[in-house]
């Protein structure tokens, strides 16, 4: 059998990089790290977009709606600045939210910086699509999605792409492979299909 294909929306919010001040570093950052995590074909739909909450909003629907995307990533506008907005759009479009995503995201920052706390990443469920709220830094978007590891690589934090495989599943959407040397992702054992090629 081969493998699910995956539609990935992948959104940089940022107002100096939609209009051309500086050069966006999201978009790539998340397609390398999710292009090495993903085994499955992927569909990429990628968004650069300013700091406007009912833009970003639009965006996420846009993805979910008429694009099918089966996850979303956003990267940018989750700080306490008054043009960071992404999270209050992302809920604006959320059916559920899932807290959890964020939580853990703050808990790996805090290992490197104690502002960690000022960040307000989220997570939510639209339709049958997860959205996920990732820091701005390249370093952190791969930080928060792999994990931190110790010297002999072993895991210590694990990163939230460990469990948005089994999230997809659960909403229905296709079965994602992750390649464990980037990030192992969990499931149950009742969940779990044979590796495919």
């Amino acid at each position: 059998m081969a493998l699910d294909p995956v539609r990935i929306g992948v959104v940089s919010v940022s107002d100096r990089a939609s209009t051309g001040v500086y050069e966006d570093k999201g978009l790539p950052a998340l397609q390398d790290w999710l292009g090495r995590a993903v085994r499955n074909p992927i569909t990429w739909v990628p968004r650069l977009i300013a700091d406007e909450r009912a833009l970003i909003a639009q965006t996420l629907r846009e993805l979910v709606d008429a694009e099918a995307c089966d996850l979303v990533l956003t990267t940018g506008g989750t700080g306490p600045a008054p043009r960071d907005v992404t999270p209050e759009a992302t809920l604006d479009v959320a059916d559920k939210e899932m807290p959890g995503f964020g939580e853990q995201m703050r808990q790996i920052s805090l290992r490197f910086v104690p502002t960690a706390i000022l960040s307000r990443q989220t997570a939510v469920i639209r339709g049958r699509a997860l959205i996920l709220n990732l820091p701005g830094q390249p370093k952190s978007i791969a930080e928060t999605l792999e994990g931190l590891r110790d010297a002999e690589g072993k895991s210590v934090v694990p990163g939230i792409f460990a469990a948005v495989p089994y999230c997809i599943d659960l909403m229905g959407g296709p079965y994602i492979e992750a390649v464990p040397e980037v990030c192992a992702a969990f499931r149950p054992k009742s969940a779990q299909r044979p590796t495919q090629g």
